[in-house]
């Protein structure tokens, strides 16, 4: 009987695992696309939040790359993907405040309407990414992290379409420099908290495993 139900506990966490994988390859194609979109247009546009958003996308891409690479892996694995996926967040968190900053500086009034069409795109892409991960958000700190990045996009691309209606009110590149701020903001905080859950998951399975030796 116990083997029983060691063989139905592995089953159970196969089919778990593949559950997730097949969500993960989803929502990193979505993210991939959303990235050139984004990217693309705010090249055009000339809106910081929009780059800011895109590089986002990236961040994005890559986190769920890295939780694939891991899904079959241990809990320290796990652990350490989250860390890589909160430095990630951290160095794009930077990437965006620099740009901020250069944009208050030298930076020219953006086109209004573009970053709203494509940042309610982008809000679309991120609410569908966001459904598909709820369900496996308590499954272990991997995917928690991944939804954890998913739900910050959510609020990135709401200030992206509300600058794009800022700067078509008032003429004024401040809203675009404002978001980009918030952004770089948002994704440093998220960051030190992925971070900092990583590291306590990294060292708690590797008590149990000196404890199991």
């Amino acid at each position: 009987m116990a083997g029983c139900c060691c063989n139905e506990e592995d089953i159970a966490s196969q089919g778990l695992q593949l559950r997730q994988k097949r969500m993960l390859w989803a929502v990193l194609a979505i993210n991939a696309v959303m990235f050139l979109t984004e990217f693309s247009a705010g090249l055009v546009a000339g809106s910081t939040a929009l780059l800011g958003d895109s590089l986002d996308m990236l961040g994005d891409t890559m986190v769920y790359t890295l939780s694939l690479l891991v899904l079959h892996r241990g809990a320290r694995w796990k652990a350490l993907s989250a860390g890589v996926k909160g430095a990630i967040m951290l160095g794009f968190g930077v990437i965006v405040l620099a740009e901020a900053l250069y944009k208050m500086v030298a930076g020219a009034t953006p086109t209004s309407w573009l970053m709203m069409v494509v940042g309610a795109v982008a809000l679309a892409a991120n609410l569908a990414c966001l459904v598909l991960l709820t369900r496996h958000r308590q499954d272990d700190v991997n995917m928690r992290s991944a939804w954890i990045c998913s739900r910050n996009d959510l609020f990135a691309n709401t200030g992206v379409i509300a600058a794009g209606a800022l700067v078509w009110v008032s003429g004024s590149v401040w809203p675009d420099v404002l978001v980009g701020t918030a952004i770089a903001a948002l994704f440093v905080a998220s960051a030190c908290g992925v971070l900092r859950d990583a590291i306590n998951r990294y060292r708690q399975a590797g008590s149990r495993v000196h404890a199991g030796a």
